[in-house]
């Protein structure tokens, strides 16, 4: 599949988001969902975080892609040449996640920004986007992803502890809800959504008997380089591959994976509570 079309670029920049139907088939998404269940390490090191809804959401996240399935698909030209497309030049992988949002426990995500983490992170400029790539149906009853359609256009907003959450300003979200739509983004597996840094999110609990997983890649602008360290890396180059790369590599998981893995917390270099609770 080629990287976004400039149609596709207009509407991200307009709306804060763009979903792009069927960018991966079948058979790598299989290939990505088999690797993820079957893979102890990336349950090992899942966290799960309180919704103070009886329910929690886990997610495994790291720094660095690997040579595994899932490096293959945060390094492969359609993701990576469309982020550049996107940023308007050179791009790094800032971090990688795996969303386990598992049935009837999965939990919900209050409203935030990705940027109102990050700008505690010493990065000056909200350059940066994200990709998710939806390896089960994503609907309603399982807490699909909600977006807030332009609110990117808003600029940061300031964001707040509450429990083992972080939420944007809640009287600048409620007033943002009457003028803004909101858009239940309901996804098939090997579909993905690129999403501003800025773009107002959340999502509801999994009420349903079927699972909600996600692969979400995370990437920084070469030249908005952070000015101070922090759990995230610095601009490191980013190793492109073709994108059969992904069906090359087949089912290889981190327990299967040779490269030295950074998750988050074992370098956590962070300034503020507030870049510990990056999820939704």
């Amino acid at each position: 599949m080629p990287v976004l079309s400039d149609e596709q670029v207009a509407t991200y920049h307009g709306d804060g988001s763009v979903l792009v139907k069927g960018m991966f088939d079948a058979e790598e998404i299989d290939l990505l969902g088999r690797a993820a269940r079957e893979d102890r390490e990336l349950d090992r090191r899942s966290q799960g975080r309180e919704d103070g809804e009886g329910g929690s959401v886990r997610l495994s996240l790291w720094n660095h892609p690997g040579n595994g399935i899932y490096g293959m698909y945060a390094r492969c030209n359609r993701i990576v040449d469309s982020m550049e497309k996107l940023l308007g030049g050179e791009v790094y992988h800032y971090h990688s996640k795996m969303i386990l949002k598992d049935p009837e426990v999965g939990g919900a995500w209050t409203w935030h920004q990705d940027y109102g983490y990050w700008y505690q992170n010493g990065v000056l400029f909200p350059l940066l986007s994200s990709v998710m790539i939806a390896v089960d149906p994503a609907t309603r009853e399982n807490g699909c992803l909600q977006v807030l359609k332009g609110s990117h256009l808003m600029g940061r907003v300031n964001h707040e502890l509450a429990g083992e959450q972080a939420g944007a300003d809640i009287e600048r979200v409620d007033e943002a809800t009457k003028v803004l739509e909101l858009v239940h983004v309901k996804m098939e597996p090997g579909d993905a959504l690129f999403f501003h840094c800025n773009i107002l999110h959340r999502s509801d609990r999994n009420t349903s008997p079927n699972p909600r997983w996600s692969l979400i890649c995370c990437y920084n602008a070469a030249r908005n380089n952070p000015y101070r360290e922090s759990h995230h890396p610095c601009y490191t180059p980013l190793d492109k591959v073709p994108d059969s790369a992904i069906k090359d590599v087949g089912i290889k998981r981190f327990e299967d994976d040779d490269t030295d893995v950074v998750w988050m917390g074992d370098n956590d270099k962070s300034t503020s509570s507030l870049a510990d609770l990056e999820k939704r």
